[in-house]
């Protein structure tokens, strides 16, 4: 399918915060700086960066948990922020989320067929019968036996209740899940499981994932396309396959770098050279990733790359992009 799923148009989303005088402005937070995508059903896309680039806030943009300061979400044509409570309730049919902590996510009062069927009951209109009978199909989906719908959180492990997690998602038979971190809070040998488990869902239910994570490999494991965020902008976009083996900003170059399993082997005792790290100011106008790049120049200081084609699907905000490809 090549139909256009989710949508984002210039989206962005500023925080005030506490004034620092009485009778100041409040400073303010740019956390997602005019992003636009463009998502097709079936065509999984990640959203990389560090701690603090607004993929977080994307994510909750996207499932309208926030509204964005300018900008529209579009899911299958309808623009999420301008739907009153109603319409949106209705419309979350089509949109579920898993959260990053398995252990915070669940209410742990509850059993999991309240927790799995809390969406449908939400949305009203599905008959009590109708809903057992649904939790009982989703979580043989997930690995799960019916004997663990009277169940409690506590009583199963990390990466089973991520699993319930995910069957509460699926219960709506949704066209996208938004999952954030979904395996980062699990140990290593349970994240595998995880991941081949979304995968299996994905092409069963037709589902598409708009996976956001700081882990390349996991990342490279779902998703046919990724886009890397850094202060709030997307810096670069393609396939897994061009960006970690042709990366073309130092930003996205940086990251690979510093996931040790993703790089060739090194010559025992021989250590790897830290990038030089410019320390330039940044100022509004410049390239925000400028202070920081090994590369800038003095026109990354006067003016902000925009997102361009490098070449036919990968995508790249950087002046000197083809510097980036072709150094050691």
């Amino acid at each position: 399918m090549t139909d256009t799923l989710l949508q984002l148009d210039q989206v962005t989303r500023t925080y005030a915060l506490p004034r620092k005088r009485l009778w100041g402005p409040a400073p303010m937070v740019h956390a997602v700086r005019g992003i636009s995508l463009r998502m097709r059903s079936g065509k999984n896309l990640g959203v990389v960066g560090e701690s603090g680039s607004g993929k977080s806030t994307l994510a909750r943009l996207v499932m309208a948990l926030e509204s964005p300061t300018s900008g529209t979400v579009h899911l299958l044509g309808q623009a999420l922020n301008q739907l009153d409570a109603a319409a949106l309730r209705e419309a979350r049919r089509d949109f579920q989320m898993v959260f990053q902590d398995p252990y915070g996510s669940l209410d742990p009062r509850q059993t999991v067929e309240t927790i799995i069927t809390e969406p449908l009951a939400a949305i009203g209109g599905t008959p009590l019968a109708d809903m057992h009978a649904k939790a009982r199909a989703v979580l043989d989906s997930v690995g799960l036996r019916s004997s663990d719908m009277g169940k409690y959180p506590h009583e199963f492990s990390g990466g089973q209740r991520q699993r319930v997690a995910i069957a509460r998602a699926l219960i709506t038979r949704p066209r996208l899940i938004v999952a954030d971190e979904p395996v980062s809070a699990l140990d290593v040998s349970v994240q595998a499981q995880v991941l081949n488990l979304m995968q299996d869902l994905s092409k069963e239910f037709g589902v598409t994932y708009l996976l956001i994570s700081h882990d390349l490999a996991v990342v490279d494991h779902l998703c046919e396309e990724v886009a890397v965020i850094y202060l709030g902008r997307i810096v670069e976009q393609g396939s897994p396959q061009v960006l970690f083996s042709q990366a073309a900003h130092p930003y996205t170059r940086a990251l690979i770098a510093a996931v040790p399993r993703l790089l060739p082997s090194t010559t025992p005792g021989q250590r790897r050279r830290s990038p030089i790290v410019n320390s330039r100011p940044h100022t509004s106008s410049a390239c925000p990733y400028a202070p920081r790049c090994p590369h800038a120049q003095a026109r990354c200081e006067e003016q902000r790359p925009e997102l361009l084609s490098l070449a036919p699907g990968h995508q790249v905000a950087c002046h000197f992009a083809a510097t980036v490809v072709t150094a050691p």
